[in-house]
């Protein structure tokens, strides 16, 4: 019996942090659609600069080759990254279309792995909040991709953003439900 209180502490313990943390995301959310085009610009200078760090990996590597034709297909990689990365860190204006793009792609595939997830979570309480939560992407992935270019100064900050709050929302919901059922089992198993 004791194993049994045990483990339902720590369902309520880790539900809670799981709810804390579905508030966290949620804040973010909303602060990613009050600030779009400030979310887009930082979001494409990060992803030149992971690049650029990408590039100097792969010129590491590409001295570690064994062979030649392993050594200069490695170093035109590293420069393509490389490069690639320089660009969106010198013009992350002109870059935030690319990542509009990127984006968009990204939402669908989110939303395609969301709809398998909560199919198979579908006899469990709470699965509808997953299956919403894939909707919002999949129909927000087909808004960025429906309007881009155009969709760049808006798309990344309210459509991740509503993405994001959506996953939040969803988290706290699911995290709840975990919670208040591990609290109904307690009670159960103290009652006579």
């Amino acid at each position: 019996m004791a194993t049994d209180t045990t483990i339902l502490h720590e369902v309520k313990t880790r539900s809670a942090w799981s709810v804390f943390m579905g508030l966290l995301t949620a804040a973010l959310g909303i602060l990613l659609i009050v600030y779009p085009f400030a979310t887009a610009t930082l979001t494409t200078v990060l992803l030149g600069g992971t690049l650029i760090l990408v590039g100097a990996a792969g010129l590491v590597l590409a001295l570690a080759s064994q062979t030649a034709g392993s050594f200069f297909r490695r170093i035109l990689l590293a420069a393509l990254y490389a490069l690639t990365g320089i660009a969106l860190v010198a013009f992350p204006f002109q870059g935030v279309e690319s990542v509009t793009m990127l984006v968009g792609v990204m939402l669908l595939l989110r939303g395609a792995v969301g709809l398998g997830a909560a199919v198979r979570l579908r006899p469990v309480d709470g699965w509808g909040w997953l299956l919403a939560e894939a909707l919002v992407s999949v129909l927000a992935g087909v808004l960025v991709l429906a309007r881009w270019p155009s969709s760049a100064f808006w798309a990344v900050g309210t459509l991740v953003g509503a993405s994001v709050l959506t996953t939040g929302v969803s988290r706290i919901a699911m995290a709840a439900r975990i919670g208040g059922g591990a609290g109904d089992l307690e009670r159960l198993a103290r009652a006579p």
